[in-house]
Order: structure tokens, then C-alpha cells, then sequence
């Protein structure tokens, strides 16, 4: 009889567990689901309403100035892109219809192709031709220095996107600074080094630095790609000069 009371009692205290047991089962379950749906809550915000938010936490101060760097120094430099392009031209093609201009119809001719023709390989042929009448060294010391002319043109502006390239990261140095004083002085205040005081700060610090980061990449790539555009315009520049001499110095011989 004894044996069979603690039999019973056993299984009677198994049975009692079990519902405990998957009572906490279902609740680490339900728990569960709830933070993996919290998180999915999270996780469908956009990007761009992330990055408003983290732009809100780093502080309107130094985050509009950084803003008004990347604005200003996109515009200059999709300026510049533009009138680079504009700028380019056929320079071999040009200097075929100048060379036939020059043997069907004289300078005048030449320099009726120059007028039609955009571009500052055109306005230097055309600056060329307009001294060809005196001499070959007064033809190319007019395109040696409307050539120096039409280079300032081409790099008007240019410094100015450099200098945002500098300042948008020096600005978010100096908001990471800033950031880390804030930290300290709370930390002084409460007279105890308590993470929560000093997580805004910090934060806001590295968010700055973050942001400058990423507009200083952005206008880097722009300007890396303005120069190479201007160093190909300024090689097509000098080339054709240099065939204008050539054309000049042929047209002076046959004449």
C-alpha cells in the first residue's frame, strides 16, 4: 500500500508540472511573437524616414549647415557638368571643315565654320584666324592667350565645390566636438558616470561626423569627375591649337 501511494502521488505531481510546463511555453511564445512583431513594425519604415529621423537627432545646428554644404555644392557642380558638356565638341571634325573652309574659301570661310560652331576649341580657332592676316607668331600668341581665357571659364566655380568638400567634414568634427562636451558636462553634473547621460551626446556626435562623411564623399565624386572633364577639354584645347598653327603655316605657303 505504501508503494502504491507514492506511485500515485508521483504521477499525480507530474500531471500537476505539465500544464505549468506549457503554460510558460505558451507564454516565451507569445512573447516572441510580440517582439518579432515589434520588430517588423520597425523594420517597415523607409529609408528616407530613417534618415530623417537620425538627421532630427543629430541636431538641426550643424545638420542644416552640413544640409546647406551638400545642397550648394550639388548645384555648382551639376552647373559646372552642364557647361562642360556644352562645351564639348568634335575637335578632329572641326578641324576638317576648318582645313576645307581654308582651302575653298580663305580665312573668311574658316572662321564662318568657327561662328557656327560652340565651344572653346571653336572660339580659339576663330581668335587664330582673326590674326592670321599679320603673321603665324601673332596667330598663336592669340591662341596661347585666349586658350589661357577660355581654361578660367572652364574652372569658374570649381573652387568653390572643393571648399564645401573641406567644410562639410570639419563641420561634422566640430558637432562630434560638441557633442562630447554636452556628454562630459552632464556627466560633471550628475557627479556620476551613468551611461544614460552621456549616450545623447555621444549620439549626436558621431551622427554629425557621419553625415559630413557622406556629403563630403558625394561632392568628391562629383569634382573627381568635373576635373577629369576639364583636363580632356584643356588636351583637345592644345591639340587643336596646335593644327591650327600647322593649317595656318600650310595656307601661308600655298598662297
Amino acid at each position: 500500500m505504501a508503494i502504491a501511494a507514492l506511485v500515485f502521488a508521483g504521477s499525480f505531481t507530474a500531471n500537476a508540472a505539465a500544464p505549468t510546463t506549457s503554460t510558460s511555453l505558451v507564454a516565451a511564445s507569445t512573447v516572441t511573437l510580440v517582439q518579432d512583431d515589434v520588430s517588423e513594425e520597425v523594420d517597415n519604415r523607409t529609408w528616407h524616414q530613417k534618415l530623417k529621423e537620425r538627421f532630427i537627432q543629430g541636431g538641426p545646428g550643424f545638420m542644416g549647415i552640413v544640409l546647406v554644404c551638400l545642397i550648394l555644392g550639388l548645384a555648382m557642380a551639376i552647373e559646372r557638368i552642364i557647361f562642360l558638356n556644352l562645351s564639348t565638341t568634335n575637335t578632329q571634325k572641326l578641324a576638317e571643315s576648318v582645313e576645307d573652309a581654308l582651302k575653298s574659301g580663305g580665312v573668311d570661310a574658316a572662321k564662318e565654320v568657327c561662328r557656327n560652331t560652340k565651344g572653346p576649341v571653336a572660339s580659339i580657332y576663330y581668335q587664330g584666324l582673326e590674326r592670321a592676316d599679320e603673321s603665324i607668331e601673332a596667330a598663336e600668341k592669340a591662341v596661347v592667350a585666349y586658350g589661357g581665357v577660355q581654361m578660367g571659364q572652364l574652372e569658374k566655380n570649381v573652387s568653390w565645390v572643393s571648399l564645401f568638400i573641406a567644410l562639410a567634414p570639419m563641420l561634422g568634427f566640430m558637432g562630434t566636438v560638441i557633442g562630447m562636451i554636452t556628454a562630459f558636462d552632464k556627466i560633471e553634473a550628475a557627479g556620476d558616470m551613468n551611461p544614460s547621460l552621456v549616450a545623447g551626446g555621444i549620439k549626436v556626435a558621431l551622427l554629425t561626423t557621419v553625415f559630413g562623411l557622406v556629403v563630403a564623399i558625394i561632392l568628391q565624386i562629383f569634382y573627381n569627375y568635373i576635373i577629369a572633364k576639364i583636363d580632356s577639354i584643356v588636351n583637345s584645347m592644345e591639340d587643336a591649337s596646335i593644327t591650327l598653327i600647322d593649317m595656318l603655316i600650310d595656307y601661308k605657303n600655298k598662297k
